[in-house]
C-alpha cells in the first residue's frame, strides 16, 4: 500500500479523497494555489505545499509544478479526484516516468475514451450500442447532409475534443444545418483546440443513464448499477439519483453485463462511468469518463461501498475483494450540487461564507469543504458543496431531502439551494418523469411566469 498520496485537486473532493487516506493510514499531501491557503484539505492533510498562483493553468494544472512537489514531499502516489488533470493521459505517462503512481486508469484507455470519436468506435466493437450517427469526424458540410439524410433530423453537432456542452449544437432542419455546424466548429476550436465534430441522431426525450463500473488488475469488472442525472441545465448536471426511476431489475442486469464483459475485453482498471442517453427501453452510449464522478457517493450509499478507497486499493495492486453477486442495492440516494450561483439565473456568485450550518440526521450526507469565514474565490467551479440523502424508498428519500434543505445554511453568497427546493415540490420530480431537457424547459416557463 501507499505510504504517501499526494491529492492533485481542491474543494470538497480534495476533502473527501483525505478522508479516505486518513482512513486507511496513508498518510497526505495537500497542493494548493495561493487562492486555497485557507482550504480546509489544506488544514487537515499531514503536509501541504504551494503549487502556483490562482490561475488554474499555472497551479492545478502545472504539471512540473505537481511532480516537483511529489518529489519534494516524498509522496509516492497522485489520486487526481475529478476535473483538472484527472483525464489526461500524458499527466499519468509522465508520472509513470518519474515512478508515481496515477490513482486511476491506463493512460491509453484514459486518451481512448478522451476522444469522442476513437471511443464511439471503440464500445461499439465491444458490443455497447451506440446512438445512430456519423463514423467519425465530419469534414464537409457535404458530407453533414449526407449524414442528415441518412438518419433523419433533428441531428446533434458534437466536438470530438469536448465535453459539458461546449461544441454542441441541435439541428432540427436542413436550413439550420450550415449555422449548426460551424458554430459547432468554432466553439469546438475555441475550447479545445481542436475543430473535429461528430454526428449524432438527436434524441429528443432520453434520460441521461450512467453505470458505474470498477475493475482491478486481476481482471475483475464489476458494475454498480445506473445513477439517473437526467436534470441538467446546459447539459451540466444539478441533480443525479440512485437507483434511477425509469429502470427495472432486467434492464440494470443487462446493461450491466453488456458494459462489463465489453471493459473485461478493453482490460480496463480502475473506476469509470459508462454514460448513456436511454429511450423507449433502449441504450445508446455517448461516452465514457476515465475518473471519479461528481455523482459517485449515491452509489456508495445503495451500495455501501467506498469508491475512493476502492480506487486506491486498485491502484497499489490489491485485487476487489467482492464479487458481482455480492454487489446489492439497498434503498434510493439522492444528490443535489449546491452551487455558489444565483438560483434561477445562475450568475456566479463567489465571496465569503457568513454562515454555514450542514443537515444531518440519519441518511444525510455533506460533502462540503466549505465552513463559516471560507472564501469562494472567483477562479475556479462554484460547487459549494454536495447534499446527499439515503432512504429506505424514493419517496422516503424525497421527504428527507426536503427536510435537509431546510436545515442546510449558506450565508453570505446566493446558492441553488432555493432552486431544489422548489423542485422538489413538481410533480414530474415527485413521479421521477422528467428527461434531459425538463429542467430548461422548467426554467424557461418560469422565467416567463407560465409555472
Amino acid at each position: 500500500m501507499f505510504e504517501k498520496v499526494l491529492i492533485a485537486n481542491r474543494g470538497e473532493i480534495a476533502l473527501r479523497i483525505n478522508r479516505a487516506c486518513k482512513e486507511m493510514g496513508i498518510q497526505t499531501v495537500a497542493m494548493h494555489s495561493t487562492a486555497d491557503s485557507d482550504a480546509m484539505h489544506v488544514r487537515l492533510a499531514d503536509e501541504s505545499v504551494c503549487i502556483g498562483p490562482p490561475q488554474a493553468s499555472q497551479s492545478y494544472l502545472n504539471i512540473p509544478a505537481i511532480v516537483s512537489a511529489c518529489e519534494i514531499t516524498g509522496a509516492d502516489a497522485i489520486h487526481p479526484g475529478y476535473g483538472f488533470l484527472s483525464e489526461n493521459a500524458r499527466f499519468a505517462e509522465i508520472l509513470g516516468e518519474h515512478s508515481i503512481t496515477f490513482i486511476g486508469p491506463k493512460p491509453e484507455h484514459i486518451r481512448l475514451m478522451g476522444d469522442k470519436i476513437a471511443a464511439k468506435a471503440a464500445v461499439k466493437s465491444l458490443g455497447i450500442p451506440t446512438v445512430p450517427g456519423s463514423d467519425g469526424a465530419v469534414e464537409s458540410e457535404a458530407e453533414a447532409i449526407r449524414v442528415a439524410n441518412d438518419m433523419g433530423y433533428p441531428v446533434l453537432i458534437k466536438a470530438a475534443a469536448g465535453g459539458g456542452g461546449r461544441g454542441m449544437k441541435v439541428a432540427r432542419s436542413a436550413s439550420e444545418l450550415s449555422l449548426a455546424l460551424s458554430t459547432a466548429k468554432s466553439e469546438s476550436k475555441a475550447a479545445f483546440g481542436d475543430d473535429a465534430v461528430y454526428m449524432e441522431k438527436y434524441l429528443e426525450k432520453p434520460r441521461h443513464i450512467e453505470i458505474q463500473v470498477i475493475a482491478d488488475s486481476q481482471g475483475h469488472v464489476l458494475h454498480l448499477g445506473e445513477r439517473d442525472c437526467s436534470l441538467q441545465r446546459r447539459h451540466q448536471k444539478v441533480w443525479e439519483e440512485a437507483p434511477s426511476p425509469a429502470l427495472n431489475i432486467q434492464a440494470r442486469e443487462k446493461i450491466g453485463k453488456v458494459v462489463t464483459d465489453a471493459l473485461k475485453k478493453l482490460g480496463y482498471l480502475g473506476v469509470g462511468t459508462v454514460e448513456f442517453l436511454y429511450e423507449d427501453g433502449n441504450f445508446y452510449f455517448i461516452e465514457m469518463n476515465t475518473r471519479l464522478q461528481v455523482e459517485h457517493p449515491v452509489t456508495e450509499l445503495i451500495t455501501g461501498l467506498d469508491l475512493v478507497r476502492e480506487q486506491i486499493r486498485i491502484a497499489a495492486g490489491s485485487a476487489l475483494e467482492i464479487e458481482q453477486e455480492d454487489v446489492t442495492f439497498a434503498g434510493h440516494a439522492i444528490e443535489c450540487r449546491i452551487n455558489a450561483e444565483n438560483p434561477f439565473t445562475f450568475q456566479p456568485s463567489p465571496g465569503k461564507i457568513t454562515d454555514f450550518h450542514a443537515p444531518g440526521g440519519l441518511g444525510v450526507r455533506m460533502d462540503s469543504a466549505a465552513y463559516a469565514g471560507y472564501k469562494i474565490p472567483p477562479y475556479y467551479d462554484s460547487l459549494v458543496g454536495k447534499l446527499i440523502v439515503h432512504g429506505k424508498s424514493r419517496n422516503e428519500c424525497l421527504m428527507r431531502l426536503r427536510r435537509a434543505l431546510d436545515e442546510l445554511v449558506v450565508g453570505g453568497i446566493e446558492t441553488t439551494i432555493p432552486l431544489f427546493q422548489e423542485l422538489i415540490g413538481q410533480a414530474d420530480i415527485i413521479d421521477g418523469a422528467y428527461n434531459i431537457h425538463w429542467l430548461e424547459h422548467y426554467l424557461a416557463r418560469r422565467a416567463t411566469g407560465r409555472n
